[in-house]
């Protein structure tokens, strides 16, 4: 198993400069929320929703970096079994899995790139929490959880 303590710094500018990069994707080809989708964006704390796009994706994309796609593969980040992802304003969701549950998850991540300013601000803390807590313990993906909308 590799340390990704140890990995963090060669990884951290890289994971922002591939998320930088797939933000800009969604946010060009992405659609907007629907007013329903505002009403969940507003209810998990998001400050400008009308900036987030989503984008339905058969498969979440992986990194050409062998080393940043090894470590999102191995840590959870990515793989077959994830179906959401939040770049900045822009998610990607695997096609057949958007609900409100899912999607109120990846706006509280929005909502926590709007608190640390941007990508490059929230990417450090993030991969962070997930090297030393791991991806389900990590305090940004409990609190995601915490407000995940669980109406039907």
């Amino acid at each position: 198993m590799m340390d990704l303590h140890t990995l963090l710094p060669e990884l951290v500018p890289k994971a922002v400069a591939w998320a930088e990069v797939q933000s800009e994707r969604i946010l060009r080809c992405g659609v907007s929320l629907t007013p329903h989708g505002i009403a969940l964006a507003r209810g998990v704390g998001v400050y400008r929703p009308e900036l987030v796009r989503v984008e339905l994706v058969p498969q979440l994309p992986l990194p050409d970096d062998p080393l940043l796609q090894q470590v999102a593969l191995a840590a959870g980040l990515l793989g077959p079994d994830m179906v959401g992802l939040t770049l900045g304003y822009g998610i990607f969701i695997v096609q057949g899995h958007a609900n409100d549950r899912l999607v109120s998850h990846e706006l509280r991540h929005v909502h926590q790139y709007e608190t640390f300013g941007s990508i490059s601000g929230f990417m450090p803390v993030y991969l962070a929490q997930i090297a030393e807590f791991g991806y389900e313990a990590a305090p940004l993906e409990r609190d995601a959880r915490e407000h995940e909308a669980h109406a039907v």
